[in-house]
């Protein structure tokens, strides 16, 4: 009998603290509104349609990370109500002001509520006005129109891939070629012999005369490696070209991104000349076996997973594994020294129709990331807009033709035919074609072509 009476005394006793610290959590923990109501126009206890009478621990309804009360205990000098339990429950005014708030879209937003427009975050301010950052961003919607009503010769399009991102982003993350410095520009040119009367074709694709051997457009991501990518994309295609297609190795950026460190940035930018040093001296492997990872701008450049050493004969092999570990064909693939051509149209067009895709640096302005198709010349659209809508930095991309097309008014309109490294899913499959002979945005600047390195052991034997 002793033993149940204490027994139950015992767990009278739980019962009680039980009872005293739900008590004590509620009515001593801090409310809702100690530090003031921001978000007095919201509809919690008329939403959950629920009113209680007294003290009902249970009668709750979410509010944002916590909990809010219905229940007329709730009413407290320092309150855990929900903000609508005066007006819903008991019919009288809340005992503070409504907080303003900001509209948009037909809904009401507290006091420091945030959305993305585009590029640029709004904050709702305490006057109930929306207050919005003003960058210029890549996307812009003034500017896609303004091509597209114009007579420019091509059209503009808003790229999902694009959006959200300031301009200033762009240039910096999308492009990434440091110009060339005064003695790589100043090296001598190669010039092709030409007779004075040769004619050269209207149309070209190299695609269509080397087929198998042009390899399509891959995409930098937020890397600002073109450096690295149109290098890597030349150097395929003239390997290929060069060993009559019995070599077709897609080259890896990467491999030039993380190994290539020599006065280099790697998604960070980087420098042509240095980049075909390294193609020379050192070699690549394939995309295959050493994949591309860096899909933004790092502050600390991803560690080199692939060395090479000489084998005599200025020839190298790796000295490890592909990083893929799905992939053992490890062979280092190299080229001759890059040269320079002249900044002629006409040899530019021949050594492209000789010899396979050359490397040029573009001068990239604000409108040109919006391109869809036609032939591009860079628009005055943003000139009525602040300096900071009008935006250039240095791209390198590879040419891989020419044609001209019929203008409405009977003109002939000439183009070369380029592939970026944006993706497929940009511009037309990936390519653009830009004005001809004009040098637009410098396109015929610094051009560069190059010879794979191709003994006779590479080449097929009978």
């Amino acid at each position: 009998m002793r033993l149940l009476r204490a027994l139950l005394c015992l767990w009278l006793l739980a019962e009680a603290a039980l009872a005293s610290r739900v008590r004590t959590r509620r009515e001593l923990g801090p409310g809702l509104y100690e530090h003031g109501v921001y978000d007095a126009g919201g509809s919690y206890c008329q939403r959950g349609d629920v009113c209680c009478h007294g003290r009902n621990d249970g009668c709750t309804v979410p509010y944002h990370d916590t909990l809010c009360y219905c229940d007329l205990f709730c009413n407290r000098t320092i309150s855990d109500c929900c903000p609508d339990f005066w007006e819903y429950c008991l019919g009288i005014p809340a005992p503070f002001p409504k907080a303003p708030g900001c509209a948009r879209a037909g809904r009401n937003y507290p006091t420091g509520a945030t959305y993305r427009e585009n590029c640029n975050l709004c904050t709702c301010g305490p006057g109930g006005q929306w207050q919005c950052e003003d960058h210029a961003c890549l996307m812009d919607g003034e500017l896609i129109d303004a091509v597209n009503r114009g007579n420019y010769g091509w059209r503009a399009a808003n790229y999902s891939q694009f959006w959200g991102m300031t301009l200033e982003d762009g240039i910096r993350y999308r492009l990434g070629t440091f110009r060339p410095s005064p003695t790589v520009m100043n090296m001598n040119e190669m010039h092709m012999n030409m007779d004075s009367n040769e004619v050269l074709p209207r149309h070209f694709d190299a695609a269509a005369k080397w087929p198998g051997m042009i390899h399509e457009p891959l995409d930098q991501g937020n890397c600002a490696g073109s450096w690295a990518f149109s290098t890597a994309a030349v150097a395929s295609d003239r390997i290929s070209i060069h060993s009559m297609g019995h070599m077709k190795p897609a080259l890896s950026p990467q491999n030039l991104l993380s190994c290539d460190t020599r006065n280099q940035r790697g998604c960070s930018g980087g420098r042509l000349d240095g980049a075909w040093w390294y193609l020379r001296r050192r070699g690549v492997v394939t995309d295959e076996c050493y994949p591309f990872t860096s899909q933004e701008s790092q502050p600390v450049a991803q560690p080199c997973m692939m060395h090479s050493r000489s084998t005599g004969r200025g020839k190298r092999q790796a000295t490890a594994r592909c990083p893929n570990p799905q992939t053992h064909a490890n062979e280092i693939y190299q080229s001759t020294p890059a040269y320079r051509l002249s900044s002629s149209e006409k040899e530019i067009m021949k050594e492209l129709l000789e010899n396979g895709p050359v490397q040029a640096i573009l001068e990239v302005h604000e409108d040109f990331f919006m391109y869809k198709s036609g032939i591009y010349r860079h628009t005055p659209v943003a000139e009525g807009k602040r300096p900071k809508h009008q935006r250039h930095g240095t791209h390198s991309v590879k040419i891989t033709g020419w044609g001209e097309e019929q203008l409405p008014d009977g003109q002939t309109q000439k183009y070369w035919t380029a592939a970026n490294s944006w993706g497929t899913a940009w511009g037309e499959g990936g390519h653009f074609r830009i004005a001809r002979g004009v040098n637009e945005c410098e396109v015929e600047t610094f051009v560069v072509g190059v010879w794979g390195r191709v003994s006779m052991e590479d080449m097929p034997h009978k």
